[in-house]
């Protein structure tokens, strides 16, 4: 039987060079072990962001 996968779905996103440095920067400053990780964290840290503002908003 296949082992499930945490992350099934798989993304291709292009950066430009600014912001996969900050990502870098972001990665090393919080000691993320992947780069991978430390998009999923950004990602739902801006999701989470939006939500919080559309809340405000109504």
């Amino acid at each position: 039987m296949p082992r499930k996968t945490a992350y099934p779905v798989k993304k291709l996103v292009s950066l430009t060079e600014v912001q996969a440095e900050r990502i870098s920067d972001y990665r090393f400053d919080q000691r993320i072990a992947s780069e991978n990780e430390a998009i999923r964290q950004l990602i739902e840290y801006g999701l989470r962001a939006v939500e919080a503002e559309r809340d405000q908003e109504a």
